[in-house]
């Protein structure tokens, strides 16, 4: 099974391609410049340096949210037309889980934190027996202070990673009360690579969808949605 792996949920943009057991290529960039300026070209370069043939890929997986929502929107129109064209089913990979595979087989708790603003966080909790992955707390947009608390609630080891990490580390030293530890550089953003294996497995349990049917997880509204719903309570 080979599986193409885009994520432009964050501020890294990356493109990956897995083959079976195999991460065959990925492309990762967390530079100046934006997602609709680095997608297509990466995927170019990625599929000429290993001589992909897209018509073999079996499914494309993209990080389907929550995020950013300008990125979340160009990976998904990206996804989208690949998938029209080359008549490829997508699979939706929650960005939060996603993440978390980042650190499959760690033996603590795992707590992606993105920075959803307002002191807002996308986020979930996960646990890793092997490599498979147990869901302890879904992906969901929530106070910094509950998701430190539900943590704090588990009694257990906890990795923070994600863009959020920056963000709430004031926060987290004052507030988390279990032995808790950072995910290195390598591990702690977006990860194609991780779209890609978890989109494979995935798609093998029959997560796949029509391409025309595919739409983020947003997860909540967008600031200009927000400030029009504030109006019209006035």
């Amino acid at each position: 099974m080979k599986i193409l792996g885009l994520d432009s949920s964050g501020l890294v943009a990356g493109v990956a391609v897995a083959e079976d057991d195999s991460l065959i290529g990925e492309y990762t960039v967390n530079y100046k410049k934006t997602h609709s300026q680095t997608l297509l070209p990466m995927l170019d370069a990625l599929a000429r340096i290993t001589e992909l043939d897209l018509a073999s890929i079996d499914a494309i997986a993209v990080a389907g949210g929550p995020g950013s929502f300008t990125g979340l929107r160009i990976g998904s129109a990206t996804a989208k037309g690949l998938g029209l064209a080359l008549e490829k089913p997508i699979v939706g990979v929650p960005t939060v889980e996603a993440l978390a595979y980042n650190l499959a087989g760690c033996r603590d708790l795992v707590c992606p934190l993105m920075d959803a603003r307002r002191s807002q966080t996308y986020t979930g909790l996960f646990r890793f027996a092997g490599n498979e992955m147990e869901t302890i707390r879904e992906q969901c947009a929530t106070g910094i202070d509950e998701m430190v608390a539900f943590v704090n609630r588990m009694g257990e080891a906890v990795v923070f990673l994600g863009d959020g990490v920056p963000v709430f580390l004031p926060y987290l030293k004052e507030n988390v009360e279990v032995p808790w530890t950072l995910a290195l550089a390598h591990q702690n953003r977006q990860r194609a690579g991780a779209v890609a294996v978890l989109g494979m497995k995935y798609y093998a349990a029959g997560r796949g969808e029509c391409a025309k049917d595919h739409t983020p997880e947003y997860l909540r509204l967008s600031q200009a949605e927000r400030e029009r719903k504030e109006k019209q309570l006035w």
